[in-house]
C-alpha cells in the first residue's frame, strides 16, 4: 500500500510541477508595439478605428510635427496627449516600438524608413512604396544593410476575391494568363472630401509622384506583379489625361498603363474620374476567366461553360486577414514576406513600373524594361 501511495504522491508532484510550464506555454504572445509616423495620410483613420478591436497590436507613440493634427485625431479617437511627439527619433527612443506605421506623404517614405532602419525597426507604409525607382532601391539597400522588414499596405491585399482569382490560375482552372485588366479609383479626392492635409500632398507631384497614375496605378502594378510571380514586364506604355484641370492643375486625374509580358498583357486603368469607387480585376486565361467583384465575389467562366457563374470567395484567415495580422506574423517570425503583395521585392518592381509609366506618359513613347539588379 505504501508503495502505491508514494507513486500517487510522485505523480501529483510531477503534475503540479508541469502545470505552470503548460500554462506559460499557452499564454498568448505580448502585443506588437507599433508607432505611427505622420498623420497627413487619411488612411490612418482606418488603423485608428480598427485598433481597439485588435489586441495583437499596441500603439505606443505618434510622431507628427503638426500639433493641429494631434488635436484632431486625439479628440476623435480618445488618444492621450502622452502618445504624441514632434520628432520621430525622440518618439522611437522614448517609446521603443517594434515597428513604425508610416502615414506621411509618399514622398517622405524613404526618409522615414531610413530613420527606422538606423534603429533596427520594421516599417509598414501605405501604398505605393515611394515616388521613384531610385528611392525604392535606396529603401532596399537600407533594409538589407540593417536587416529590417519593409512592407507596403494595399487595401486590395486583404480582398478574398483577389486570392481566389490567383488560385484559379495557380490551380490551372482558367489556364495560363493571357490578359489582365485592373480598374481602381473613385470620383476624385476632392470630390469624395478627403481632408485638406491629405489633399494638399495628393495633388503635389513632388509628394505623390503623380496623380491618379500613382495613387491608383500602384494597385494594378502590385496585383499584376503578384499574378505574374514577380516577372518584370518587357515594356510599359502609359497615357494620362487632365480631364479636370480646374481641380487638379498639377497632376493627372486619369491614366491607362499597358504592361507587355512575353505571353501576356496587363492593362491598368487608374482614375479619379470613375462615377463611383471601384477596385476590381479581370484575369483572362487560355481556358477561362475570373473577374473579381468587390472584396469577396468572383465571376467565373470556363471554356465549356454556357454561362458564367458568381461565387463567394473563401474568407482569408490567419495573417492574411488584415495588415495588422500580417505585420504581427512577420515580426514574430511566423511569416517571411517574399513575392507577395506586401513584400519589398514585389514593390521594387511596382516602382519600376510606375516610374516607367510616368516617363512614358511624359515622353509619349514605350519604355522598355530590364530586370532590376538584385
Amino acid at each position: 500500500m505504501r508503495s502505491i501511495l508514494d507513486g500517487v504522491r510522485i505523480c501529483l508532484a510531477g503534475s503540479l510541477a508541469v502545470a505552470p510550464a503548460l500554462l506559460f506555454a499557452q499564454a498568448p504572445p505580448a502585443p506588437i508595439r507599433v508607432a505611427i509616423v505622420g498623420l497627413a495620410h487619411g488612411h490612418v483613420e482606418g488603423f485608428l478605428a480598427a485598433l481597439p478591436q485588435h489586441g495583437d497590436v499596441k500603439l505606443v507613440g505618434i510622431a507628427e510635427a503638426d500639433t493641429a493634427l494631434w488635436t484632431k485625431y486625439g479628440k476623435k479617437y480618445s488618444l492621450p496627449d502622452t502618445l504624441f511627439y514632434k520628432s520621430m527619433g525622440n518618439m522611437i527612443e522614448r517609446c521603443h516600438p517594434q515597428a513604425i506605421l508610416v502615414y506621411t506623404s509618399i514622398g517622405e517614405h524613404r526618409h522615414a524608413i531610413e530613420i527606422a532602419a538606423q534603429y533596427g525597426l520594421a516599417a509598414m507604409v501605405e501604398k505605393p512604396l515611394t515616388i521613384s525607382l531610385e528611392d525604392a532601391l535606396a529603401i532596399r539597400r537600407a533594409a538589407r544593410e540593417h536587416r529590417i522588414q519593409v512592407l507596403v499596405n494595399y487595401e486590395t491585399t486583404w480582398y478574398a476575391s483577389n486570392k481566389a482569382a490567383y488560385d484559379e490560375v495557380a490551380e490551372r482552372r482558367i489556364g495560363e494568363i493571357r490578359r489582365m485588366v485592373i480598374h481602381d479609383g473613385h470620383q476624385g479626392p476632392k470630390e469624395i472630401g478627403v481632408p485638406p492635409e491629405f489633399l494638399s500632398w495628393l495633388t503635389d507631384p513632388a509628394q505623390n509622384g503623380a496623380g491618379a497614375l500613382y495613387d491608383f496605378g500602384c494597385y494594378g502594378a502590385d496585383l499584376a506583379t503578384w499574378m505574374m510571380h514577380g516577372e518584370t514586364p518587357e515594356s510599359v506604355t502609359a497615357v494620362v489625361n487632365h480631364d479636370k484641370p480646374q481641380l487638379y492643375p498639377h497632376v493627372d486625374d486619369d491614366a491607362t498603363i499597358v504592361l507587355k509580358y512575353p505571353r501576356a498583357q496587363a492593362v491598368i486603368q487608374p482614375s479619379w474620374n470613375w462615377p463611383f469607387s471601384r477596385k476590381d480585376m479581370e484575369v483572362y486565361g487560355a481556358t477561362g476567366y475570373a473577374i473579381t467583384v468587390g472584396p469577396d465575389k468572383l465571376r467565373l467562366r470556363y471554356e465549356h461553360d454556357a454561362d458564367e457563374r458568381t461565387t463567394t470567395a473563401p474568407s482569408l484567415g490567419g495573417p492574411q486577414k488584415s495588415s495588422l495580422d500580417y505585420l504581427a506574423a512577420v515580426l514574430r517570425g511566423q511569416l517571411a514576406p517574399k513575392g507577395d503583395l506586401t513584400a519589398l521585392d514585389t514593390n521594387v518592381i511596382v516602382m519600376q513600373i510606375l516610374d516607367a509609366a510616368r516617363e512614358s506618359a511624359r515622353e509619349g513613347r514605350t519604355i522598355r524594361l530590364a530586370k532590376v539588379a538584385e
